[in-house]
């Protein structure tokens, strides 16, 4: 197997290079966006054609999602032609292209967990550009895997967890939106799956290609989210005291871009088709020292 990685330093990019440099049976290129800048269809077609993987993972993203509204070319760059590109580049070579996705392709306005089949209407421009980078994905390569995430956090970059822990360090009380929920989801488990579905691939099964779904259990708000991060490292002794967090409305924290009020995905065609169970990101939380870096 030969993977074909960009935005090795992000957060599931870091970690996928480091689960894949591991296999023995693996060959990696692990790209980040100074070694390969995806928005440049002659780098990525050069970069392709000399390393012929037989896998590329598309973890590069603009995920800045206020900023985003203000940089919409940046993002459309980024988030679309970007994984354009690569989807043609591995078309062209008869290789598979995995894709990373969000949950604000959708309007957060369903009652229950959004499935695949859902309807889309991103509500901002990250959430657009995110939608239009599954489409020319599914138009320009056969053999394409799309995975939705959602509420992402690991030990690298920058994440809800490590923002709590810092600023918990320096408060004694936060106030915490309550109304939006979702299924936070551990950057490690989402490199798993992706490997996962590679290695399927690899070995020539058959391939049930198109959009998944991958997050964690359970599914809480960003207030509840909080409450379970600080427990934890008090817990642990990562904190030496206990935060008074408040739970707000969202138009009480207004931010440049509209938020989905519910982020909550299904899980259940993933684990049907690849029996990969949901990440559960409360297991995640167990080592909360390494996200104090």
């Amino acid at each position: 197997m030969r993977v074909l990685i960009t935005g090795c330093h992000g957060q599931v990019g870091h970690s996928l290079s480091e689960k894949l440099t591991k296999n023995k049976d693996t060959t990696v290129l692990a790209l980040d966006r100074d070694c390969l800048d995806i928005t440049n269809q002659a780098a990525v077609k050069a970069a392709v054609t000399e390393f012929q993987p037989s896998i590329i993972i598309n973890a590069a993203a603009h995920t800045a999602v206020d900023k985003a509204e203000e940089e919409v070319e940046l993002s459309y760059a980024i988030n679309r032609d970007g994984p354009k590109y690569l989807a043609e580049a591995a078309q062209d070579l008869g290789a598979a292209i995995l894709h990373i996705s969000t949950d604000y392709v959708f309007d957060g306005n369903k009652v229950g967990e959004y499935a695949e089949n859902d309807t889309t209407n991103p509500q901002g421009v990250y959430g657009e550009s995110k939608l239009a980078g599954e489409v020319v994905v599914a138009e320009a390569c056969d053999k394409y895997i799309i995975l939705r995430t959602a509420w992402v956090f690991g030990e690298n970059g920058n994440n809800f967890v490590k923002t709590m822990l810092r600023l918990g360090a320096t408060r004694d009380t936060l106030n915490i939106v309550g109304d939006q929920f979702g299924g936070p989801t551990y950057a490690g488990d989402i490199a798993k799956a992706l490997i996962q579905i590679a290695e399927r691939i690899a070995q020539g099964d058959a391939i049930e290609y198109g959009v998944y779904h991958f997050s964690g259990l359970p599914h809480v708000s960003w207030y509840e989210f909080a409450e379970t991060i600080f427990d934890t490292a008090f817990e642990q002794g990562v904190m030496k005291k206990k935060l008074n967090l408040t739970s707000i409305a969202t138009e009480q924290y207004p931010t440049l871009a509209k938020r989905p009020s519910n982020s909550c995905l299904s899980n259940e065609k993933i684990n049907n088709v690849f029996l990969i169970e949901p990440s559960d990101w409360k297991i995640a939380l167990n080592n909360i020292q390494a996200y104090t870096g």
